[in-house]
């Protein structure tokens, strides 16, 4: 009988994680530690139904202390198993250097260096971090990359099955030998150009390694004269900028980046165009981080806000109207103090703090208020268009049945008559989802938008409200005048 007896050397994991193991060092530990209890000889997931969902192989797996709730945070995750033996308790040092039959752990982080372009001390500080201490999406997202390598077969509807010894992925040539080098393949490589090609607009530094990466490529290669590779793969993303409007933004995506390359960082200062009210305001922020959400780029910031004080906020860079974004050193006497003193205690907002708002509720606009979001769906359409998509980790189906507990748990109170009358004129028969939302983001909006007339917001009261009101006069535009 054959198992799954590859040791977690840099090698395997660099094909574990699909030659990408700078960045995905964690899910590749993860899928090897995965493909142990799936395969190994000492299954730890005997028995395991078929097909099975990840419910079945989180139960079996973490401890009953784990939290099965899709809306706990990895900090909080990892704090209640404390002093168990849940997986999300053991570090990437504790997984791998008790399998290393060849290696100390100094080659080991030399070889992985080698392979993943990251630096020692980088590699040494991942040791310390628990890759099982993370949302239950990205454990689900670990199930659908091993489907994607072939270690799994998709079975639909959120399930899987384990595929036979004689169908499991053939490792590359000399595995241990294998070099540093990315080592795609060349329809891969012509793949990832095209990717770069498209993408360049996200990240503008992409065309000049997008042009090097094509000379490698294509080094030493026979063409006839004036024949050329056609392009064949295409990404449409509605970002449509004109020429001048896209090199401003590239200009403020460049000056951010080498902002952010100064550790001590700092205050920036520029002009802004707010859509919203109509006018031009002055902004004196903390940069944190970039994001490219729906159409375009947008800085999320702390510090003065057309709002209040001192907050969060999200700016589109093609809005800003200043030429060049203005760097305030720290003793400025235009940095706000509050800026100032959570910078002398350490405390400056960090981009981690942005994904956990980000995951704790659905909507870009992370700053807003939350509200518990319950829709109906038409069974038929929500088959195609709603289950076993990935909107927000909250987003989630929910049993007709159950639906008046969570009404009652975390509806405000005064919405409950209402939202239970709603759910008692509904039929069990439809598709219910629940999530949470932030109150008046237009992303979340413009979604809620798509899905009409086969999705029916139930709460919250005043979007439902809104999505009648919106409705109506949509009716209104299309009546005949006869």
């Amino acid at each position: 009988m054959a198992y799954f007896s590859y040791p977690p050397t840099p090698p395997v994991l660099h094909w574990l994680s699909g030659g990408q193991l700078g960045s995905r060092l964690q899910r590749a530990v993860r899928c090897w530690v995965w493909l142990g209890w799936l395969y190994g000889p000492d299954s730890a997931l005997a028995g395991l139904p078929q097909p099975f969902r990840y419910a079945d192989l989180r139960d079996r797996i973490l401890a009953p202390s784990h939290p099965r709730s899709d809306r706990v945070l990895a900090a909080e995750i990892q704090h209640r198993c404390r002093k168990s033996q849940c997986p999300c308790q053991k570090t990437t040092g504790d997984w791998l250097w008790g399998h290393q039959r060849e290696h100390s752990p100094a080659d080991w982080l030399a070889a992985a260096a080698a392979l993943s372009g990251l630096a020692p001390g980088d590699l040494e500080t991942q040791m310390g971090h628990c890759p099982f201490a993370t949302v239950h999406r990205t454990l689900r997202d670990d199930l659908a990359w091993l489907a994607q390598i072939g270690w799994l077969q998709a079975a639909g509807r959120g399930q899987w099955q384990l595929v036979p010894a004689t169908a499991w992925p053939h490792p590359p040539h000399s595995l241990a030998d294998q070099p540093p080098a990315v080592g795609l393949s060349s329809r891969e490589q012509r793949d990832l150009l095209h990717l770069l090609d498209s993408l360049t607009f996200l990240q503008p530094q992409l065309t000049v390694v997008a042009e090097t990466l094509w000379q490698q490529a294509t080094q030493g290669a026979y063409r006839p004269p004036g024949a050329a590779t056609p392009r064949r793969l295409f990404i449409h993303l509605d970002y449509i900028l004109s020429d001048q409007a896209q090199e401003q933004v590239d200009q403020h995506q460049d000056d951010l980046e080498q902002l952010w390359q100064n550790p001590d960082g700092g205050v920036i200062q520029f002009d802004y165009f707010s859509a919203r009210r109509q006018c031009q305001l002055g902004v004196t922020v903390y940069p944190v981080c970039l994001h490219y959400v729906r159409r375009a780029k947008y800085l999320t910031t702390y510090g003065l806000t057309p709002d209040q004080p001192l907050g969060w906020w999200n700016y589109r860079l093609d809005r800003i109207v200043s030429d060049r974004i203005k760097i305030l050193p720290w003793g400025d006497p235009a940095v706000p103090a509050a800026l100032r003193q959570l910078r002398q205690v350490g405390q400056l907002p960090t981009p981690q703090q942005v994904e956990a708002h980000l995951e704790a509720a659905w909507g870009f606009n992370f700053y807003l208020p939350k509200a518990l979001l319950m829709m109906r769906f038409d069974p038929s359409f929500a088959r195609w268009y709603v289950d076993d998509t990935q909107r927000h980790p909250t987003f989630v189906p929910i049993a007709y049945k159950a639906l008046p507990r969570l009404i009652a748990t975390h509806a405000p109170e005064p919405d409950r008559p209402a939202l239970l009358a709603l759910v008692a004129q509904g039929s069990p028969t439809d598709v219910y989802y629940q999530g949470w939302i932030r109150l008046g983001d237009t992303n979340v909006t413009l979604r809620l938008r798509d899905w009409r007339p086969n999705g029916e917001v139930i709460a919250p009261l005043v979007v439902r409200q809104q999505m009648i009101a919106e409705a109506t006069q949509e009716l209104h535009q299309y009546r005949s005048e006869a």
